[in-house]
């Protein structure tokens, strides 16, 4: 009998269609997960009003929202990208569910894919809506989508090569306590809420490599003083981008 007359054909879906399944439930469980949804939606948004509609910090803007709003897109891919991606990782190779898909029809590197886009796809919903709340708090953006645009590519791939990494190389209950500690490091330190000029300049010199200050201040030239494309935090985020996708490439373990 011939493997035509069986229905469904057997064998594998099309690669295509295999990273489109895949995407489609890495999504839905990111955005099902109470803990990821704290991380991603509600925390850069309680951030956003807060200190927009209460003076704590010194932004040295009229409109707190201008400085406030691309320092939190900043922190939403930060926190979709690399917190979130890296705790959801660790704990599906803790619990061998990494193991089980490695052996499905399902490539490693289309794994890995899916994840990718899932992350994009959180951050689309992400950015729209921080963007609502930050124009009903009456931000001003300047600058073009494609800067900005690009600007958020390079920090995600950033951001996911470290997640990646740090999912792929620590117990997962290192990995949860780690993302969260630099999440908090990161929001006060990388100039999301606080300005930079704000630190000794030896503190700021080492802080404006990170990741998150190259993309707060990338998206503040853009979006806050109508500026081109910012090569400078641009290229500091493609090397932060190549070195950890790099080293998860070569480092991550699946078991």
């Amino acid at each position: 009998m011939s493997t035509g007359t069986y229905a469904p054909r057997p064998g594998a879906a099309p690669i295509g269609r295999m990273i489109a399944a895949q995407t489609a439930l890495e999504t839905r469980m990111l955005l099902r997960n109470g803990e990821q949804l704290l991380l991603t939606v509600i925390i850069p948004s309680l951030l956003l009003v807060l200190f927009s509609t209460v003076d704590v910090v010194d932004t040295g803007t009229e409109a707190a929202v201008d400085f406030l709003a691309p320092g939190v897109l900043a922190l939403a891919v930060m926190s979709t990208a690399f917190t979130g991606q890296a705790i959801a990782t660790g704990f599906e190779r803790r619990y061998g569910v990494l193991k089980l898909l490695g052996a499905s029809p399902l490539p490693r590197w289309a794994l890995m894919t899916s994840k990718t886009l899932s992350v994009l796809v959180t951050e689309v919903l992400q950015v729209v809506l921080l963007t609502a709340i930050a124009l009903a708090l009456g931000w001003s953006p300047q600058g073009g989508p494609f800067s900005v645009l690009l600007l958020l590519v390079l920090g995600t791939a950033a951001f996911s090569g470290l997640g990646l990494l740090m999912a792929g190389t620590l117990r997962a209950e290192a990995t949860l306590a780690a993302a969260n500690l630099v999440f908090l490091l990161l929001l006060v330190g990388g100039g999301v809420i606080v300005p930079l000029d704000r630190f000794p300049d030896a503190a700021r010199a080492v802080l404006e490599l990170l990741p998150i200050s190259a993309l707060s201040e990338g998206l503040r030239d853009v979006l806050q003083h109508g500026a081109a494309m910012p090569w400078g935090q641009a290229g500091i985020l493609a090397v932060w981008a190549v070195l950890g996708l790099g080293a998860a490439a070569r480092f991550f373990r699946w078991e």
